[in-house]
């Protein structure tokens, strides 16, 4: 199967570019970065794709909330032909196809319910991103812990990473403390903040933002649908470690969640 990625943009987005390298980076056949309006005159077509992603920036300035308004404009937009952008965008999923959302992208994703999806509710919201306990903006490289007996298809294989951070908005906020039971129990959790040592931490500035659980990253019940805060498209090269020139080395960069959705597509793991 060809791997074919549309990476959406506008109303404030800014990391399309870094993360259609990415994708193009790790193998994907075909990677296109889309505007909305792209959809809605349907110039693209989000169903002739298998891969979606919703990449950082601050959508709409973050006004009503990170990703709220993006969130209402998907939910109640039609093509000019009057498919329902949510419909294919739900298409796309049903098929077989993997949707990813970054940082100001994750926060989208939970405002329009299609995260964490527990037994499958999606479009139904369960949990929210919130301010960061610090009250500021936070950028800095955070340690990562993957769940080794999740179901999530782009951090399999995946032990520890590093990547960058940057937002003002992601602390988990949960409907309620039974979502976060659900969520731990049933592998939702992909991705933790941990301290220097790989220890699931709540300590600032390991956690950067508070997060229940050290939650850096949910998965829906497919394992398929990947939202996370931080930037895997930022660390695409070992140049981009803040520490390379003193000789600090990652065995593993950002590019390798890439190449674990286009080796699944592939039908190559």
């Amino acid at each position: 199967m060809k791997v074919k990625v549309l990476v959406l943009t506008g109303y404030g987005t800014n990391c399309e570019r870094e993360t259609a390298y990415a994708a193009k980076v790790a193998g994907a056949d075909e990677v296109v970065v889309g505007f909305f309006s792209d959809i809605v005159q349907e110039r693209i077509k989000i169903t002739d794709f298998n891969f979606l992603i919703f990449p950082g920036g601050f959508l709409d300035g973050d006004h009503l909330g990170a990703g709220q308004a993006a969130a209402i404009r998907l939910r109640y937009s039609t093509t000019v032909s009057g498919r329902s952008i949510l419909e294919d965008i739900n298409k796309l999923h049903k098929e077989g196809g993997l949707i990813l959302g970054i940082c100001n992208g994750f926060q989208l994703l939970t405002k329009l319910g299609m995260l964490p999806a527990t037994k499958g509710s999606y479009f139904k919201r369960q949990v929210s991103l919130s301010y960061n306990d610090s009250a500021r903006f936070e950028d800095r490289w955070v340690y990562l812990r993957c769940n080794p007996e999740g179901r999530c298809v782009f951090t399999r294989g995946i032990e520890r990473i590093y990547l960058p951070i940057r937002h003002g908005e992601g602390k988990v906020v949960a409907e309620d403390n039974s979502i976060l039971q659900e969520m731990e129990t049933q592998g939702h959790i992909a991705l933790q903040y941990t301290d220097l040592d790989g220890n699931v931490t709540m300590e600032y500035p390991y956690n950067p933002n508070g997060s229940p659980l050290a939650i850096a990253g949910i998965c829906d019940v497919t394992g398929r649908i990947l939202g996370l805060m931080p930037h895997p498209e930022a660390y695409n090269h070992p140049t981009n470690h803040p520490r390379w020139t003193r000789g600090v080395r990652e065995d593993t960069t950002g590019i390798t969640m890439f190449k674990n959705a286009i080796s699944y597509l592939k039908g190559e793991g």
